[in-house]
């Protein structure tokens, strides 16, 4: 349920519905606009709440029932109004579309750095780098860990971009935190409920990426795991999912973007580069992403794509990078988004 207060109504009027919402067994999620304030009740106490006569209290305009399972993310809940994240200045989301970019995995300073050089000269706003990696095989490279972040402080240092990297543990959230600007929840973990219950927690920018097999519902369900806990910047990842297909490693489910704008408030992003698994394919399906509306994209780039310790194949030569931005920042443009495109 969602309790629209009036325009002006004061901190007393305010504190009582919440007073009231959480007297009644659920939990009150306050988001104050420049002239209205929105009271997210949110539990498994709606019929206690409809029949707490909100809609009657003091300084209330109206009240909106959600029908959703998923209550914090749905676009009700904003009234239509889309999020717009925004990090040291770059913004993503709500008409804002940004690139996150960068290699699969960080392997050395040497590395990254010419990584870095690439994405800040191409206007890059966000560096993305793993030093934690999931893999599917126990005898893969697993990445640098500790001296994979420490790489990606230094690179955050020398060239000011914020940065996107996965975390994996919970054990691992404290050395991540001191690092990351966003945190990349994986597939393999959209639905590590005790992850994503502390990322919240941390009020650190968050990148949820859908399961391989997972519904669009419960990619917004795992949403609100975040999102209840405060932390109200979460982006949507559609990666691929397992179909029947076999000549591409994924489906990009690319009709998931505008049909998630139609049922959330929150900023959505395409990863072709996993979806493909092949760097030919990468180019096309990051324009036809931002052809529809989606409002970033994930992908890999590397100086040395054929001897990467993860995921060369998919990685675009970093000599080439340049002309692939400006044309995902084009396709952007032409879908009415506004590219964040950072003078180097």
């Amino acid at each position: 349920m969602m309790i629209v207060m009036k325009e002006g109504a004061s901190e007393e009027q305010i504190q009582a519905v919440v007073d009231r919402i959480e007297k009644a067994g659920a939990n009150a999620h306050v988001s104050r606009g420049q002239f209205v304030t929105v009271i997210g009740a949110v539990g498994d106490a709606d019929s206690r709440v409809a029949e707490a006569g909100l809609e009657l209290a003091e300084g209330v305009d109206h009240v909106v029932p959600i029908m959703k399972s998923y209550k914090l993310s749905s676009l009700q809940f904003k009234k239509g109004e889309r999020s717009v994240i925004e990090i040291n200045g770059r913004k993503l989301g709500g008409g804002h579309f940004a690139l996150i970019a960068g290699p699969c995995t960080v392997e050395s300073r040497e590395q990254l750095f010419a990584a870095a050089e690439v994405c800040r000269d191409a206007g890059v706003p966000f560096l993305r780098g793993g030093a934690y990696k999931p893999r599917t095989s126990p005898y893969s490279f697993q990445g640098l860990g500790e001296e994979g972040l420490r790489l990606l402080a230094e690179a955050k240092e020398e060239f000011g971009m914020p940065i996107a990297t996965e975390l994996m543990d919970v054990r691992d959230i404290d050395a991540v935190l001191e690092v990351a600007d966003i945190i990349q929840i994986g597939a393999r973990n959209m639905q590590n409920y005790n992850l994503l219950t502390e990322v919240g927690r941390s009020g650190r920018p968050a990148l949820l990426k859908r399961g391989f097999s997972s519904t669009i519902e419960e990619l917004l369900m795992a949403a609100e795991y975040i999102l209840k806990e405060g932390n109200q910047d979460v982006m949507l990842c559609e990666r691929g999912i397992r179909t029947f297909e076999t000549g591409y490693r994924f489906t990009l489910d690319l009709l998931a973007v505008p049909v998630l704008q139609q049922l959330t408030h929150l900023p959505v992003i395409v990863d072709p580069s996993h979806a493909a698994g092949r760097r030919d394919l990468v180019p096309p399906m990051s324009l036809a992403a931002a052809a529809c509306g989606a409002d970033g994209i994930v992908v890999e780039t590397h100086h040395d794509p054929e001897n990467a310790v993860c995921d060369g194949p998919q990685a675009i030569v970093a000599s080439e990078f340049a002309a692939y931005a400006e044309q995902v920042h084009r396709a952007a443009e032409l879908a009415g988004k506004t590219a964040e495109i950072i003078p180097a």
